[in-house]
């Protein structure tokens, strides 16, 4: 199955789209909204879960609880785990894998240090990163930007062996990660918030970015749980590193969204060979193979 890939120039749809999201009061929305997924009450909670598997095709024939009662409330139920052996890791070791269920929006080379969001649209791995001593570790890099949809499987793993570096929190806006948006935002990742995290590994260093979004209830790592909500402004991006050594096997999990959003993946030159069958709008699956590593 394909999805729409963001290519195309923006439509005068889109741009209506991205004007009221600019109007909106994001954050608050995002906050509140955050709050109504965490209502246990029974009625409410499964009459919520019940409307959502109406509006989206979710399978939870692949989930560990099949049952809408077995959730406690709706962020239990969206962040849901999979059944034992559902994503398998690929044989090979050297194989890069996809860190979650989505689709491809966009891969390929960073060219210097510029990254394709979508047909006429560029940003840099600086503004990304909130760093710019970081951004130089892919320079002329590669990169995969993955867009998870609002039924995908929502948790975050690895897709190589790494050793945990460092890590921040970046405050941003909360503009919608869709296709639509992505066409005509400009930066629309490198502005919105975002958690990254950079992890030493076969190939040298990694970056993966877990980009926030409108109705984004939450980010929250393995490491240090829960990062939003509050959604903070004013805040300067601070790189932390781990209290202890932190390594995580490939297909480890890594974070998980509270709602749908994006993962960017970052890597030096000559770490990667990409799959010559990727292609933008292409669905992928959580351990399927993306990449070759080379070193």
């Amino acid at each position: 199955m394909m999805r729409q890939p963001p290519g195309s120039e923006a439509t005068l749809r889109d741009r209506l789209f991205a004007t009221l999201q600019s109007l909106l009061p994001t954050r608050a929305l995002s906050a509140f909204m955050f709050r109504v997924a965490e209502v246990r009450a029974k009625p409410f909670k499964n009459a919520l879960m019940r409307w959502f598997l109406h509006k989206y095709a979710v399978d939870l024939d692949e989930a560990e609880w099949s049952q809408i009662a077995n959730y406690e409330h709706f962020n239990a139920f969206f962040t849901r785990a999979l059944k034992a052996g559902r994503r398998p890791q690929p044989a090979a070791a050297n194989i890069f894998s996809s860190p979650v269920d989505g689709a491809i929006s966009q891969f390929g080379p960073i060219r210097q240090n510029s990254l394709v969001q979508a047909k006429g649209h560029d940003y840099s791995v600086a503004a990304l990163l909130a760093d710019n001593d970081l951004a130089g570790n892919f320079y002329n890099g590669s990169f995969s930007t993955i867009y998870l949809a609002p039924h995908d499987y929502h948790r975050v793993h690895m897709p190589c062996t790494g050793r945990l570096r460092s890590w921040a929190y970046v405050p941003g806006r909360l503009f919608s990660v869709n296709p639509s948006t992505a066409r005509s935002v400009p930066g629309l990742f490198a502005r919105n918030e975002r958690m990254v995290a950079v992890f030493d590994t076969q190939f040298g260093p990694m970056a993966l970015v877990m980009v926030g979004a409108i109705i984004v209830g939450g980010i929250e790592t393995v490491w240090n749980g829960r990062l939003t909500p509050p959604h903070r402004r004013n805040v300067p991006p601070t790189y932390y590193q781990p209290m202890q050594p932190l390594t995580l096997q490939r297909g480890a999990e890594l974070g998980r969204f509270h709602m749908g959003s994006t993962v960017i993946l970052l890597a030096p030159p000559g770490a990667l060979n990409w799959n010559p069958a990727l292609a933008p709008g292409q669905e992928v699956r959580l351990g399927q193979g993306l990449a070759t590593m080379l070193k």
